[in-house]
């Protein structure tokens, strides 16, 4: 059994409408790190969930607001511990990798260990997830300049100034991506480590609607994209407005060129308008990057005034 004395680990258990799950849930993972608290957040179940969770040892406690991440606002907010423990409520992670995890956040000293998705079932991903999963992969590691493999994974491990920098501004499953995002911006030290993952146990649904909550994840990297990358976000729109002004007025220069005349006013007017919207993104690409710079600053210094995550860690 791996040495945790002294460390205090927290398992941070979202849920809505689990109760054929979440007891295996809370058992496996107390029989992972038999230390650990565990912390299972109902959020507005219609049954049994969080009578089952007490019954299996867990600590019960309930967010109103709906949405995965507004319990982990919630969670993080309220949980005080060493190393903090997400993981999903629907029996679908093994929990028996968690101590490897853990170990891997101390040894490092880390702030993200990653529990990539690997399947020890062949239908465990419902049709279509696998692909788009891949798809947001590629697009937030080419975005935001480095790999992640599973940025959708339900099965994290965190450091305590990892949890305390992190702002949590979502609400629903998009969190996750949040989650990524904020690592890959604080280049905090991370790794990633395969996890199993199976089917629901018979009888509990998924929550995760495919295409609304796809393009919720789409909509969050948009805007974060524009907050994390302002340079990159409003050169593009520079460059596209620019194109449309220089397009619309190069034949009403060529016009005033050849006969002194602008006949096609509006276009004059329109060229002009669009260049002008070209200059303003630029401005704002810089204001925008500016304030980036201060608010990571800030954030770097929230996530320095904790110290790292070791093994040597006592209770305060």
């Amino acid at each position: 059994m791996p040495d945790f004395d002294g460390l205090r680990i927290a398992a941070i258990v979202p849920c809505y409408n689990e109760e054929v799950a979440i007891a295996e849930v809370v058992e496996s993972l107390r029989a992972a790190i038999p230390s650990m608290d565990v912390y299972v957040y109902d959020n507005n179940s219609k049954d049994a969930t969080a009578d089952r969770a007490r019954a299996a040892g867990a600590i019960v406690r309930f967010e109103g607001r709906q949405g995965k991440g507004n319990v982990i606002r919630r969670a993080f907010a309220d949980v005080d511990a060493d190393v903090y423990v997400l993981i999903d409520g629907d029996a679908t992670y093994d929990a028996a990798a968690l101590p490897e995890m853990v170990n891997a956040l101390l040894d490092g000293p880390l702030d993200h260990v990653l529990g990539v998705r690997r399947e020890v079932e062949g239908s465990a991903y419902r049709p279509g997830h696998a692909l788009g999963n891949k798809m947001f992969n590629r697009l937030v590691s080419g975005l935001f300049g480095e790999p992640v493999t599973d940025m959708l994974s339900g099965f994290r491990v965190f450091s305590r100034r990892f949890i305390k920098s992190f702002v949590a501004e979502s609400s629903g499953f998009e969190t996750e991506t949040e989650l990524t995002i904020h690592a890959m911006n604080l280049r905090v030290p991370q790794v990633e480590v395969p996890v199993g993952f199976r089917d629901r146990p018979a009888g509990s649904e998924s929550k995760l609607r495919t295409y609304h909550d796809g393009f919720r994840i789409l909509g969050l990297i948009a805007t974060l994209i524009r907050i994390e990358r302002p340079r990159v976000f409003f050169l593009i729109w520079t460059f596209l407005f620019a194109i449309v002004g220089v397009a619309i007025g190069i034949p009403v220069i060529v016009e005033f060129a050849q006969t002194g005349l602008v006949s096609k006013l509006p276009s004059a007017v329109l060229a002009v308008g669009f260049v002008l919207l070209a200059a303003l993104a630029l401005v704002l690409g810089f204001i925008m990057t500016a304030l980036k710079r201060s608010r990571d600053e800030l954030k770097r210094l929230t996530y320095l005034s904790y110290p790292p995550t070791i093994r040597s860690a006592r209770a305060r």
